[in-house]
């Protein structure tokens, strides 16, 4: 995978509970990573067809493993088209290079 490729720069988030000053609990967002990744939308191509395990997914991420840190389901990615649910992550081919992540986006609730 080539730099040329990797043109979405995403933030890895942790959404982590936290108390304000009256004692009522929020969620905050943590930044755990910038970085710069290679994103692909969901379409008809034969590659989506063949991970139709994850019917929910809309997104395939892309990016260089980051030392010391380990992606899980529990993290969310924000990108400038919005903020996406980590459904899965793996290691591409198993060499240690780079991280593979399947992600749903999350749509705002309207009120």
């Amino acid at each position: 995978m080539s730099f040329g490729k990797m043109n979405t720069f995403i933030d890895i988030i942790s959404t982590t509970p936290a108390k304000d000053a009256e004692g009522f609990a929020t969620t905050g967002d943590t930044i755990l990573a910038s970085v710069r990744a290679y994103k692909e939308d969901r379409h008809g191509g034969e590659r989506w067809t063949n991970m139709a395990a994850f019917s929910t997914a809309s997104s395939l991420f892309r990016f260089r493993k980051i030392p010391g840190m380990e992606v899980t389901a529990e993290m969310l990615i924000t990108c400038s088209d919005g903020r996406y649910r980590i459904l899965s992550a793996e290691d591409v081919r198993g060499r240690g290079m780079y991280i593979e992540v399947l992600a749903e986006r999350l749509e705002p609730s309207v009120r």
